[in-house]
């Protein structure tokens, strides 16, 4: 879905990760979403529901901005998980 990857849609807020030693800013649809489907599916796998509801959050975000709440508590959801915040 590249027009999800493209999306400009704003989360609720901006997440700030630190990956590798950097920071990356993740606030729009279209970023969370490159995020959290570049990386390896092996990656998620701990975290397959969670990554599974994020990644459909988003898909339904980038139609219809009202679902940006959504969007972003799943993704706020996996990145606890996962220690990333």
């Amino acid at each position: 879905m590249s027009e999800v990857s493209n999306s400009d849609t704003p989360l609720r807020t901006t997440f700030k990760i630190s990956l590798n030693g950097k920071t990356v800013s993740i606030a729009t649809v279209g970023q969370a979403y490159q995020f959290i489907t570049n990386l390896s599916s092996v990656e998620w796998m701990e975290f397959r529901s969670l990554h599974a509801d994020a990644v459909s959050c988003l898909q339904s975000a980038a139609g219809d901005a009202m679902l940006t709440v959504q969007a972003t508590n799943a993704l706020r959801a996996l990145f606890i998980r996962a220690k990333l915040l």
